[in-house]
């Protein structure tokens, strides 16, 4: 498999807190990668470094196998397009002039190809706005169409859809599936809104605290992903203590509600839990989705 990014290794230390440790990440060519983590987890440590913008403490990467240390470096991030945090835009600026001064510092030959670029995000029609008028969606969009001025094939967006509305989080979906698929575009995505991460990655990689936790492609994450029945009791304290008895995988959400993974008699677990003095109020079987594989695999055993 050919990939556009690989780190070994990569750690970064800021004084006394390790931000990355260790960090070892696989993007393939032509994926949406989605790069889940809580905030603080280390996922923008990760986009500055391979942006230029910060160096690694130890370990290395490579984009599109050019070693981050080879002087070609320079020429492989020149691949890359970048939303870090929020998009550099001109609020004083119309998009037409954003993008022009974003073709003036790239030192493009000329203006061509910024109406197909608004076009492409849904922003030609914006004219003589200026961009401190625009919605959140609307800057989004012109943040995504700055940082592809330069014509990548490597776009990395630091949580795209936070702080959206429903219309703009739907607006920047179809805008990065079209990328990807029309434009054979990589896309890395950082995020914590796992529901909506579903709907676009291709490959997920979950960190915490620094640590790669998993690397997994959304076909295998589907299969791994397990049929769990979703009980409502009197109190979980008594159900936990039958399902231990009849070794089987729980997680307790609260003291009237759990999962219990596998498939449990349901007439055995009724009369257990009316001798353990427990009611059993209701069951309903569940499907694990992207949000509760994450808090399983964070949540439960031991950082490798």
């Amino acid at each position: 498999m050919e990939y556009v990014l690989q780190t070994n290794a990569l750690s970064k230390q800021y004084r006394h807190f390790k931000a990355l440790s260790n960090l070892t990440m696989n993007v393939p060519k032509g994926s949406i990668y989605g790069f889940v983590g809580k905030n603080g987890a280390g996922k923008t440590t990760l986009i500055r470094i391979i942006c230029g913008l910060q160096s690694p403490t130890s370990g290395s990467y490579t984009l599109y196998d050019t070693d981050c240390s080879a002087p070609l470096i320079l020429k492989a991030r020149r691949r890359i397009g970048a939303v870090v945090e929020t998009p550099s835009i001109y609020l004083d600026m119309t998009a037409k002039e954003n993008l022009r001064q974003q073709y003036l510092i790239l030192g493009r030959p000329s203006y061509d190809g910024i109406d197909e670029l608004l076009s492409l995000v849904g922003l030609s029609d914006t004219g003589s706005k200026k961009a401190k008028n625009f919605s959140l969606g609307m800057r989004q969009r012109l943040g995504i169409a700055i940082a592809l001025a330069g014509n990548p094939d490597f776009l990395v967006l630091d949580e795209p859809v936070n702080g959206l509305d429903p219309e703009g989080i739907v607006e920047i979906r179809e805008l990065i599936l079209k990328l990807n698929r029309e434009h054979q575009i990589t896309v890395l995505i950082s995020s914590h809104i796992l529901d909506e991460l579903s709907r676009l990655a291709t490959h997920y990689g979950f960190i915490d605290a620094g640590h790669m936790i998993k690397e997994i492609s959304a076909a295998d994450l589907e299969a791994a992903c397990r049929k769990c029945v979703h009980v409502k009791v009197s109190h979980t304290a008594a159900l936990s203590h039958v399902l231990d008895a009849l070794s089987l995988e729980y997680r307790i959400l609260s003291d009237t509600e759990a999962d219990i993974y596998g498939e449990p008699s349901v007439s055995e677990l009724v009369l257990r839990l009316k001798d353990a003095g427990c009611e059993l109020y209701s069951m309903q079987e569940h499907d694990e989705n992207l949000e509760s594989y994450y808090i399983r695999l964070i949540g439960g055993g031991q950082h490798e």
